[in-house]
Order: structure tokens, then sequence, then C-alpha cells
């Protein structure tokens, strides 16, 4: 019965994408992405009856015709139960065949943009040897090595701090410092692009070097004549969460329980039972924590009023915080086969773990986000060699502008030590978001919110320093909104986006540049939701920047 209804369906929606917390895109094409004739003339004499025959009384053709039209309208606004349908990829089954009943964990899309670890053709024939690297060689990567320099090297000792902009390179900001001990001149250079940091001997200047000579040693694209002198006593403080603004020890993950038989993002995303290997596998990546009061880290979940379920998955790693957005532990939604609800977060996570419970391989584009750039799939497999006969086997899927990241998948992809798995599994995530970051789409962000941080940090240094000088044309401005004491500052991705448009908006209200206004909106500040307020930046995440944020990060524009 449910077969001859769905092939009846001469209509189908393409899938919606997560970006964001802004809905999604849906969109009605034909199955076969061109609109049936027969569909088309229906709709024609459906509408255009009516005009031709416009008699007191239906006749029954008149019924007919209108049953049809309602039919069609029914349709188009039918379930999406056949948005997730997917499909292996045609050139992939001979491979399959050659690998023979143990099917690899991740199969590559149709259309390509992904790379696999380790690639199916090396599942072939597995080395009998072992190559386990020592869990001390998992070392986690830095987002930003030097973000720290200046907090380290500066603010313990007198330095002065410079302002400037410049006709072809845009704001400047120099920090300066002697270190006598060592006889030389440390100085960062922070631009647009990036910061550049440099050492200089004071035996090579014959006289003390002025502001620009500096600059320009660092950066010879440098034109600028003058530096404006930084006065205002708490600049380093605005300096350091510049500096810091990407750096961050809280990380959120997706975790994506797959049965066997399940292909598509619809059945994954329904599992609401889970068995006791998925349960066991949970607790090797961290505890299950009840939400409601809970004090860590919360990636974005609700400690307050339930509104995401009552438990999650956290632990604590090398100092930094971690915290899992388990699928079957988010809210599940009746009658929404998409679950939305889970996929807000899911969806907005950078990295995903796929747990595989049968050996129904994981289709790399199988979830549609925006955010999502990769996923790490483990399936728990019997072993006769191996003590206990339990081991994991491991593989990695990027999209293809995401740089490699370690550590280094051991040869054959097998863990049987629960320990070294977790600390693999753990090390491999972080490393994973922070290399995730220089894919294309996250590094035009990124560059477009440093961009909007330095002009605003040079405004408001050069603005409060001229008050501090007692500039009669200025008066003195409220602290920015945006600012927070370096301890605070993190590296939350869209919140920093959004913290940048808004410290911008700020900045130009204090140079007395106006702000359009729309309408009669109010602009009265809005209460911080309990489920909505931490992100990993906890810096600002309210409503005010949507709109900017929509507009100016949304990939779709971009791409």
């Amino acid at each position: 019965m449910e077969g001859e209804k769905r092939s009846d369906m001469s209509l189908s929606r393409k899938r919606s994408f997560t970006f964001g917390a802004y809905g999604s895109v849906d969109r009605v094409t034909c199955g076969d992405e061109t609109r049936p004739e027969s569909v088309e003339n229906s709709l024609q004499d459906g509408l255009e009856s009516p005009s031709r025959d416009r008699k007191p009384s239906l006749s029954s053709s008149g019924n007919q015709k209108e049953a049809e039209l309602f039919e069609i309208i029914a349709k188009l606004q039918g379930s999406r139960i056949d948005e997730q349908r997917c499909e292996f990829p045609l050139p992939l089954k001979s491979q399959l065949l050659t690998i023979g009943s143990d099917l690899p964990l991740i199969l590559p899309s149709k259309l390509g943009g992904y790379w696999i670890d380790p690639p199916l053709e090396k599942l072939v024939d597995l080395s009998p040897t072992s190559s386990h690297l020592d869990p001390e060689s998992y070392d986690l990567m830095e987002r930003d090595g030097e973000a720290k320099i200046y907090h380290e090297f500066f603010r313990s000792r007198y330095h002065h701090s410079f302002t400037a902009v410049d006709p072809s390179l845009g704001p400047l900001v120099l920090s300066v410092c002697l270190e006598e001990e060592e006889n030389r001149l440390r100085v960062i250079l922070r631009m647009k692009e990036c910061s550049l940091h440099g050492t200089f001997s004071v035996s090579i200047f014959p006289n003390m070097p002025s502001a620009v000579e500096l600059a320009k040693m660092l950066c010879d694209k440098v034109t600028v004549l003058k530096f404006d002198v930084v006065s205002y006593l708490k600049a380093p403080d605005l300096i350091t969460t510049f500096d810091e603004h990407r750096v961050s020890s809280n990380f959120k993950f997706g975790v994506l329980y797959q049965k066997d038989g399940q292909l598509t993002e619809e059945d994954i995303l329904s599992n609401n039972e889970e068995s006791e290997p998925f349960k066991d596998f949970l607790s090797i990546l961290g505890e299950t924590v009840q939400l409601h009061g809970f004090t860590g880290f919360r990636g974005g979940l609700d400690v307050c009023h339930g509104q995401t379920g009552s438990e999650a998955v956290f632990t604590s790693f090398r100092g930094r915080e971690v915290m899992f957005h388990v699928a079957t532990k988010l809210p599940y939604t009746d009658g929404d086969p998409q679950q939305l609800q889970r996929k807000r977060h899911i969806g907005n996570d950078i990295v995903a773990l796929v747990y595989q419970d049968g050996q129904t391989p994981f289709l790399c584009d199988v979830i549609k986000s925006h955010f999502l750039h990769c996923f790490l799939v483990v399936r728990r497999v019997q072993r006769e060699e191996e003590a206990g006969g339990v081991a994991y086997k491991v593989s990695v899927t990027a999209r293809e502008d995401v740089p490699p990241f370690g550590p280094v998948i051991p040869d054959p992809p097998f863990f049987t030590d629960r320990s070294q798995l977790r600390e693999f599994l753990l090390t491999k995530m972080i490393n994973a978001e922070i290399s995730c970051y220089k894919a294309e789409q996250f590094n035009r962000l990124e560059l477009r919110t440093r961009s909007s941080l330095l002009e605003s940090l040079r405004n408001e240094l050069f603005t409060r320093s001229r008050c501090m000088m007692g500039d009669p044309s200025l008066v003195a401005v409220p602290a920015s909104e945006g600012v927070r004491a370096a301890s605070e500052g993190s590296g939350g991705f869209i919140e920093n986006f959004k913290r940048a448009i808004r410290v911008r908006s700020h900045s130009f209200e204090n140079l007395g540049v106006p702000r359009k206004i729309s309408g009669n909106m109010s602009h009265k500040p809005k209460p911080e939701k309990d489920g909505e307020s931490d992100k990993s930046s906890g810096l600002l995440s309210d409503d005010s920047a949507t709109s900017e944020l929509k507009d100016q990060a949304s990939p779709q524009e971009e791409t």
C-alpha cells in the first residue's frame, strides 16, 4: 500500500540543509528534475476550468477536475519522507564486490568533494602488521599559535601601542616592548589578514626607531607616515581580547547513531533506542551528565528548562571541556521525519562522530549542513585474534578543502584498548575542528570577522585616547558591550562573528555615524535565554546581530 502511494507521487522536495539556527530551504521540484507533462496539464486544466465553464451548477467533469486539483495540492504539501532518499554511487558497486563482506565504514559521495582516510583501495588488502602510535604522540593543534604572545610578553612589561589607518592595508594596531634584559625590541603588527610578530636587537639601530620604521620592518607594504599613540589605560584589555578572540578551550561535537541498513539522514536522526554497545561506546567518550543545573560548558544545550533533553555526554580532556550533542538524547518530534530539533544542534557542529551498529557504510554527504565539514566513523567489530574479541574500526572523511590533520590512523585501523581509543578520538576531533577552520568557507568568514574586530579595536583605542587627552570635540564613551576581560574570551566561531558586527555598530555610534533603523524596531535589550546563552565563546549571542549574520555570513551568498 505504501509502495503504491510512493510510486504515485510524481513530486518531491529537495532535502533541507542546516545553516545556523535559521531553518531550512525547501524547494519543490519534480522527482526526475523535469516536470511531468501530465501533472502540468492537470494543473492547467484545473486552474482554467472555472473561466471556461461558467455554469451555476458543477458538472461531474468539473467535480473530477476539482478533485484532481486538490489531489495535486495535497501532494505538494504532503509528507517529507521522500526528501531523504539516497542511493549507493554506481561506480562503487564493483569496488564493493572486490572488498567482500567486510564493507568499508565510509563511501564517497556520488558528486565527490570529500576525501576519505584510509582510502577505499587500501581496504582491499589490510596489512597484518600493526603500527599503533603511542598516545603521548597525540599532539593537539593550536588554532592560533601566536594569539597569546601579547599576554605573555607585553602585559607584564612596560610597552607602548599605536594605531593608524593605512591607505592600502586599512586599520593597523602596533605594540612595541623593550626587553632590556635581552637588549631587544619585541613588536606585533596587527593587520586585517594576520598579525606579524618579530624581535629586533637594539644594537642594529643607531637611534631608537619610530613606530613607522618598526612597522615597515615587519611589513614592507606599510605606507602610512604617522601612528597615533594609544594612551587609554585599559587598552591592554581591549588588545588582549582581540588577539585571543580565536582561542577556545571549549568544543562541541555531534554524535550520530547509525543502525544496520540505515542510509538516509531521516533514518539516522530518528533513532531513539540505544543499544548496549552504543552505550558502552558513549562511556568511552565521556560521562553522561544531567543537564538540569549543569555548570560546565554546555555547548548550547538548555540546562534550566529541559528543552534540549535531560541528559548529555560531557568530558574534560587536557584542559579542554567537550560537550557531545548525542542525537538519541536530543528531543524527538513525532511527525517530523527531518527531526529539526536534533539537526539544529548537530547540523551546526563542525565535526560529528558516527557510531555504526552493523555493516552499513556511511555516505559522506548524507547529512546536509553548511557547517559539518568532517565525520569520524567508528564501528565495533569482532576479531578472533584479539583478546576479548572486541575491537573498534575507525575511518575519517572531510570535505576536500579541509587539510589533513593528525594523529595518523593506525594500519590496520583497529583499536582494542579503550583508553587509547578515547585519546585518539578526542585528539582527532579537536584537531579536525581546528583544521576545518582553514577550509575556504570558514576562512572567508574568519577574515571578515577579524577585519570587523580590528576596525572596531582601532576606532575604540583612537577615540578613548583622544578623550583621555582632553579633546573637547569628543565626550567620554561607555564601555563597549562586546569587550570583556581576556580570561572570558574564547573562540566560538559564529559568536565571534556576531560580536564583530555588534562591536562595529557600537563603534560607529561612538564616532557619530548613524545606523539605519527599519520600521519601528525596538532597541531595548532582550533578556538572554537560558538554553541559548552559552556557546563556545561566552561573548555575545543575543538576537541583535541575527539579521547581519544572515546577510553577511551565509555560504549561499558567498558560494
